[in-house]
C-alpha cells in the first residue's frame, strides 16, 4: 500500500508523463473560436461593396424596381392590358435578377464561381434592364390612362431606367479594366513560360523531366 509521499510522487510522475504526452501529441488544442469553425464557410457580408458605387446602384434599382412592381400590381382595371402585362414583367423580372446579383455581391458568394465572368454578367443585366424598362414605361404611358397608379408607374420605370443606364456605364468601365488586367495577365505568363523555355536550351545540363 502506497504512503502519502509516494502518492505525491506519482501524481507528479502522472501529470509530468501527461504533459511530454501532450506536447508530443499531433492533435494539439486550438484556440480557433466555435463560432469560425461552426460558421456557414466563411459567409459574411460586404460592407464596402454596399458603400460603394456599384452597391449604392444596385440597391437604388431593387428599391425603384419593386416600387414599379407594387404600383402596377395596384391597377385593378386595363383595357388594353398587353403595356400594363408588358412593364409587370420587366419590373418584376429585373427586381429578381438584380436582387440575385446583390445576394451574391454582397456576401461574396460570387467568389466561389470563378468560371462565369460576373463583370460581364452584371453588365449584360443593367443593359437589357435599362432597354426593357425604357420599353415598358413608353408603352404604359402612351396606353394608360392616367390613373395615379399608372402615372406611379411610368415614373418610377423611367427611375429605374436612369439608375440602370448609370450602373450600365460603370459596368462597362469595370469590364474594360478587368479585360486588359487579364489580358496583361496572359501576355506576362506567356513572356514568362518562353523565357524559362529559353533558358532550359541555353543551359543543356537541365534536363527536362520529360525527356
Amino acid at each position: 500500500m502506497r504512503n502519502g509521499d509516494d502518492l505525491e510522487g506519482f501524481d507528479g510522475e502522472a501529470s509530468s508523463a501527461s504533459m511530454i504526452s501532450a506536447a508530443s501529441s499531433p492533435y494539439q488544442p486550438t484556440t480557433e473560436p466555435v463560432s469560425q469553425r461552426r460558421g456557414l464557410g466563411g459567409l459574411r457580408c460586404d460592407l464596402d461593396y454596399l458603400r460603394g458605387t456599384l452597391g449604392r446602384l444596385k440597391l437604388a434599382e431593387v428599391l425603384l424596381a419593386l416600387t414599379a412592381f407594387i404600383c402596377i400590381e395596384t391597377i385593378m382595371e386595363c383595357s388594353p392590358c398587353e403595356g400594363l402585362y408588358f412593364f409587370e414583367f420587366v419590373s418584376c423580372s429585373a427586381l429578381v435578377v438584380t436582387g440575385a446579383l446583390l445576394l451574391l455581391f454582397s456576401l461574396n458568394l460570387h467568389t466561389r464561381i470563378p468560371q462565369i465572368n460576373w463583370n460581364l454578367t452584371d453588365l449584360v443585366n443593367t443593359g437589357l434592364s435599362t432597354f426593357f424598362f425604357f420599353i415598358a414605361s413608353v408603352v404604359l404611358a402612351a396606353l394608360n390612362h392616367k390613373t395615379g397608379a399608372e402615372i406611379a408607374a411610368v415614373v418610377f420605370g423611367f427611375l429605374a431606367m436612369a439608375v440602370y443606364a448609370v450602373n450600365t456605364f460603370v459596368a462597362v468601365r469595370k469590364w474594360r479594366v478587368s479585360s486588359r488586367q487579364q489580358s496583361s495577365r496572359q501576355s506576362s505568363d506567356y513572356i514568362r513560360a518562353r523565357t524559362e523555355s529559353r533558358e532550359v536550351v541555353q543551359r543543356p545540363e537541365i534536363q527536362r523531366l520529360d525527356a
